[in-house]
């Protein structure tokens, strides 16, 4: 499902980003999008954070080859 694996890009950034703070003291995202309270890197931040919830969801959903395997 496409909703899916653009949820799980976007979690992918957000991790990413999260483990350069960690490791270097360097927000991406930030620097790419005009610091932390601009505009768009709020964007960025609020379709990772929906993703992330999204993603949730993959976890309680049975995957189409587990079905037909049972």
């Amino acid at each position: 499902m496409i909703t899916d694996k653009i949820a799980l890009i976007l979690v992918i950034i957000g991790g990413l980003n999260w483990g350069s703070i960690s490791l270097f003291g360097y927000d991406v995202v930030a620097a790419l999008l005009g610091g932390q309270l601009s505009v768009p890197s709020r964007i960025v931040y609020g379709l990772v954070g929906l993703a992330a919830i999204w993603c949730i969801s993959m976890l309680f959903r049975e995957n189409h080859a587990e079905r037909h395997a049972s």
